[in-house]
């Protein structure tokens, strides 16, 4: 259906570029054709070529880490390479992981699975049916979208099971109650089973050889809700479902239950985010609760006894209390044991706390690194199965992953490193501080020369939305294609990211999210200001979320940047909210129907700020036709504007992708490399140095 006509919704101002919504419309495929004709032709050189190829070996390569999953007594793990560029499902034992050279089962060639079925599949994951894990729920998507086609599959034949379980395409999962049974949060079903953001809106038990049209809905929400999901709790004596309703994004309202439906709904504010594990309860809230007679600041941890809360009991004790630098960045169970990872002033630290009857003992987890970036989970896919085994990821910017085993209540062991896939001969890594508008302490992370020129190539990037952290990981792209050429790379850690806690998210969000604008700007100044470099030679990078904060970058602040890359962008603030997935985000942003709010969206609106006469920068707007998360209509509405009104922009939308840069490496390999051709480009830095 096409979309040229007017909105039904009442609009700001005239939006003669709504037609360009119509994903698939034969007149938006034929301008963006021509955009991404005249994109390559202009980029994509002879450079680019050999960039992108040099990366793409880079993502194929045979020594890169295989990271795993213990389902069982084998490892999983999903492999690309050039001979596999869609994928191998495949498993091996801890024995044989542990060698140089680990003996793979391959259990199911996506490749090959495309090519027979003649579909554009793509690997999103596999749910396998606990403890023996000898059938898998497989999840497929065309081209990477969310959505994604559910089906059965014998582990043991490596074949899909005749008459098994098949969802249809749609977004959302299902796992296994049992051998006969899943439990089915998936919007399949037309508009009575999907939210307004796209989501499931029922839970179902789905029993074998049943018409899904058939199955009893265990639990529903609103049409208005973001969604609903369901956990299945196998650590508890007795069958247990979590079923967890989310009105909005950082909200849920959690029923315990069973295969009947939701039994118990949980006494917690919708704010709060639980974990349980067989009678505990552990709970961390965003805004400040004064509960058991106390009063505790926001992101406070606090543990009891899951039977004893039911029971009407709010005698919390304290896990964890937050500094103003100091911040939960989250938590899981591990046989028992309550792990804690935490950033305190950006460096890792990682608690473990147990329960028992008569209290919380304490301790940390020993011989991780104290600098850089650390991750760590738990080994096996079910906490139930589990032993305690965990895994630790350690990195910096200048410094490839080593992934180690930390076996129950030992230090960690590598069992793999990844190759250096730049030199980074003469690059030191410092971290600084900018101060924003309001008098705001902004840190960030610079990789560069040690010795400043004050002319120096500058790839500047961030995020500052949803409470996530933007950190300083090793990256081969930036790596090979900016840094070892001579140039600079920077991290700003900006406001609306969860470096600091919910404040520092709370302060880049909804009417505040022109701080973290702010923030980022005031970065690109501070380099300015310590002799780095100038502004012409500042590029910025920023995706999704970040699409916002470049494109504000271009309307508020063009002066500090001499060109800008903005990736699979959120962009229009007044239709977000009615494209695929954008309803989910109002808890970030704010509801444009409101016209309280539409007045501090419409501020940092980029499609609609963008006026003609100013000397905007450079900008190459890309994102993909299969991104069903966020609609390429940002990206195609904002260069079509910013081109009449006689700027330099330009678009890049390949097909397939998916909310991100490609469905296979070489194709992620060409939209990277594009985009630093582009900003090298732009900004005078030449290929062979600064």
């Amino acid at each position: 259906m096409s979309i040229d006509a007017r909105p039904t919704v009442s609009e700001p101002d005239d939006d003669p570029y709504l037609w360009l919504e119509d994903i698939d419309g034969t007149r938006a495929l034929a301008w963006v054709d021509t955009q991404n004709k005249a994109t390559l032709a202009k980029f994509s050189t002879a450079a680019t070529t050999r960039d992108r190829d040099m990366l793409a070996a880079i993502l194929d390569r045979a020594d890169n880490i295989p990271y795993v999953t213990r389902r069982g007594s084998h490892l999983y793990n999903f492999w690309k390479d050039a001979a596999n560029p869609r994928g191998l499902w495949r498993r091996t034992t801890l024995e044989s992981f542990r060698r140089t050279a680990p003996e793979w089962e391959i259990l199911l060639d996506v490749d090959d699975l495309a090519r027979r079925e003649s579909e554009d599949w793509i690997w999103h994951g596999a749910a396998t049916l606990p403890k023996t894990h000898d059938r898998a729920i497989l999840s497929l998507s065309r081209g990477g979208s969310d959505a994604a086609v559910l089906r059965e599959f014998d582990v043991a034949t490596r074949a899909f099971v005749s008459g098994g379980f098949h969802l249809p395409e749609a977004k959302g999962g299902a796992d296994w109650l049992d051998k006969d049974t899943l439990v089915v949060s998936s919007a399949y079903g037309g508009e009575a089973m999907t939210t307004k953001s796209g989501y499931s809106r029922t839970v179902r038990l789905w029993r074998r050889g049943s018409d899904i049209a058939n199955a009893p809905i265990l639990h529903e929400t609103t049409v208005d809700s973001m969604g609903l999901w369901a956990s299945i709790d196998r650590t508890q004596t007795s069958e247990t479902i979590w079923f967890i309703d989310k009105p909005g994004f950082f909200d849920s309202i959690i029923w315990k239950g069973n295969r009947t439906g939701a039994k118990v709904k949980l006494d917690l504010p919708t704010d709060t985010t639980p974990d349980f594990y067989r009678d505990w309860l552990v709970v961390k809230r965003r805004t400040p609760w004064t509960i058991g007679g106390h009063t505790h600041p926001p992101d406070t941890l606090l543990g009891i006894a899951l039977s004893a809360f039911l029971d009407g009991n709010r005698s919390f004790q304290v896990l964890f209390e937050p500094g103003d630098r100091r911040a939960l960045q989250g938590f899981f169970w591990n046989h028992g044991n309550l792990v804690l990872s935490i950033l305190d002033e950006l460096r890792p630290v990682f608690e473990v706390l147990t329960p028992s009857a008569s209290g919380w003992s304490r301790g940390t987890l020993p011989g991780l690194p104290e600098i850089g970036v650390v991750n760590v989970w738990r080994l096996d896919m079910e906490e139930a199965e589990g032993n305690g085994d965990l895994l630790a990821n350690a990195q910096d910017p200048i410094t490839p992953s080593t992934l180690s085993l930390i076996e129950h209540g030992k230090t960690p062991v590598i069992l793999k490193q990844a190759p250096k896939t730049f030199s980074a001969h003469g690059l030191v890594v410092t971290q600084h501080e900018a101060v924003s508008v309001d008098g705001e302490r902004i840190p960030y992370v610079q990789v560069g020369p040690q010795k400043e020129t004050g002319d120096a190539p500058v790839h500047l990037t961030g995020y500052g939305g949803f409470g996530l952290p933007s950190l300083p990981y090793y990256g081969s792209a930036v790596g090979k294609l900016w840094l070892e050429r001579g140039g600079t790379h920077v991290v700003a850690n900006i406001r609306g990211g969860g470096e600091f806690g919910t404040r520092w998210h709370d302060a880049g969000r909804l009417d505040k999210k022109p701080r973290s604008h702010d923030d980022f700007a005031a970065v690109a100044a501070d380099l300015v200001k310590r002799g780095v470099t100038r502004p012409q030679r500042i590029a910025a990078e920023g995706g999704s979320n970040g699409g916002i904060l470049i494109t504000n970058m271009l309307t508020r602040y063009p002066d500090h940047f001499g060109a800008l890359f903005c990736t699979i962008p959120l962009i229009d603030m007044r239709r977000y909210s009615k494209l695929l997935a954008g309803a989910s985000w109002i808890a970030e942003y704010g509801d444009p129907d409101r016209p309280e709010e539409w007045a501090f969206l419409q501020a940092y609106s980029a499609y609609h700020q963008a006026v003609p006469g100013k000397h905007y920068p450079p900008i190459l707007i890309a994102t993909t036709r299969k991104d069903d998360r966020v609609h390429p209509g940002h990206a195609r509405k904002m260069t079509a504007k910013l081109q009449a009104m006689g700027y330099e922009a330009y678009l890049y939308e390949p097909a397939a992708g998916g909310h991100g840069y490609g469905k296979d490496n070489l194709e992620t390999a060409s939209f990277i490399a594009l985009g630093y051709t582009f900003l090298r480009d732009k900004i005078g830095f030449s290929e062979t140095g600064a």
